[in-house]
């Protein structure tokens, strides 16, 4: 009985227990990668919209002149990124160009948006990690299998500029 009982106790706990020991990676991952143009579009879209848009708000809010270089950075090659894409997906310019957010960045702009000058500026980093996490894997998830070879070329292109920011957000990350 009590054997019985100490099986179902670990067995409950393995899966929490694999996902704390999961990598940053793959915890941020999302949980289904586009392989279809309109999908990857959609979702690199708002993606590339909440970089953009948050880190509009970190030049006003952030304390940092690190953080502060690092915002002004995603400003310009976020917006690079969403003009290029545009050209790369052949698609014509919406009379707002602006892209949507999905629920979830939307939700992160908004908790940006509403914290405090002190949490501020960790919460901003925090989110660009994990920002960065989900991108890196999924511009090359597509890179390697999506549906359209001018998007393919365009995620392939993109990635080491992703990898590059992933990397400097990781250090500002370290400095907290």
């Amino acid at each position: 009985m009590i054997r019985a009982a100490l099986l179902g106790a670990t067995l409950a706990l393995a899966p929490a227990f694999a996902m704390a020991q999961a990598t940053p990676a793959a915890q941020a991952a999302p949980a289904a990668m586009p392989t279809e143009k309109a999908e990857f579009a959609k979702m690199a879209g708002s993606s590339n919209q909440f970089e953009i848009e948050s880190s509009r708000l970190a030049l006003e809010r952030a304390q940092s002149a690190d953080v502060k270089t690092f915002a002004r950075q995603m400003v310009e090659d976020h917006t690079k990124a969403g003009k290029a894409m545009m050209k790369a997906a052949a698609m014509k310019r919406p009379a707002d160009p602006t892209p949507a957010l999905a629920p979830k960045h939307a939700a992160m702009l908004e908790q940006l948006q509403g914290a405090k000058r002190a949490q501020f500026q960790m919460l901003y980093v925090d989110m660009q990690v994990q920002a960065h996490e989900e991108a890196v894997a999924l511009f090359t998830h597509y890179a390697k299998n999506g549906d359209d070879a001018a998007l393919k070329s365009f995620a392939a292109e993109t990635l080491p500029v992703l990898e590059m920011h992933r990397k400097h957000v990781m250090q500002l990350a370290k400095k907290k």
